[in-house]
């Protein structure tokens, strides 16, 4: 892989990203990928994420950032605005708050290099709060959702939730129409989206704590998720 876009959406992650962007960087030039940004695209934060970016690129001149001035937050969208930005051909997504930790960067890429395949997962074991630091309530509600989903609509993968993925671009622009587009979980939405079969590679990763911030997951959320579900179910059925 000679180069890469990295999507992060984030929500009042400044904090997060002043140490967030140096180890991306180092994992990637550990991996002497020759073309590479990071798009950080904010879904309208009230911190200084202006800031904080501005002073970033004096040393990161690959950083970029975009800025959904909406009032409906939403992680797809800002994906999508990601990745309708972005350069290169492959995509990588990554959360803004270190529970996706860049070392496991050099894991996803190697196994597409490797594998030549469309998506590589970063899965997380969703049978265990030791591996996946989640909550009961998270990892029990990611559960249900998830053998939910297999069950509605064919299992791709063990973990279509997770937000840590890298995957071809062409995947996005064959299939955009079809995208649903909304809520917290884009690559079930590419996956379950696609006329064509896809390859997909599990790669296990430990999930880990947030370093700083509050979590965005409600109960809001899992609603927009069973209605995307349902929607993909109904589509396939009719």
């Amino acid at each position: 892989m000679k180069e890469i876009s990295i999507v992060i959406p984030i929500l009042n992650e400044s904090e997060n990203i002043k140490l967030l962007i140096p180890k991306i960087s180092k994992n990637i030039k550990t991996l002497k990928i020759q073309k590479y940004e990071i798009i950080l695209v904010d879904d309208n934060s009230e911190d200084q994420i202006e800031l904080v970016v501005r002073k970033l690129r004096k040393k990161f001149k690959s950083l970029k950032l975009l800025i959904r001035r909406k009032k409906d937050k939403d992680l797809s969208k800002s994906c999508i605005l990601g990745f309708e930005k972005s350069k290169y051909k492959n995509i990588l997504v990554m959360d803004g708050d270190f529970q996706h930790h860049p070392k496991y960067i050099l894991n996803l890429v190697k196994n597409i290099n490797k594998t030549n395949c469309d998506i590589v997962v970063g899965a997380r074991d969703l049978t265990s709060t030791k591996k996946t630091k989640l909550s009961i309530f998270r990892l029990g509600s990611s559960f249900i959702v998830t053998t939910f989903l297999n069950i509605a609509l064919g299992k791709k993968t063990s973990d279509p939730l997770t937000g840590f993925f890298l995957f071809r671009k062409e995947i996005y622009k064959k299939n955009k129409k079809q995208l649903f587009a909304k809520g917290y979980k884009i690559l079930a939405d590419l996956i379950y989206s696609s006329k064509e079969k896809l390859n997909i590679i599990d790669v296990g990763i430990n999930f880990s704590n947030r370093a700083r911030g509050e979590s965005k997951m409600n109960f809001k959320i899992l609603i927009i998720l069973i209605s995307f579900i349902a929607q993909k179910f109904r589509n396939r059925v009719f």
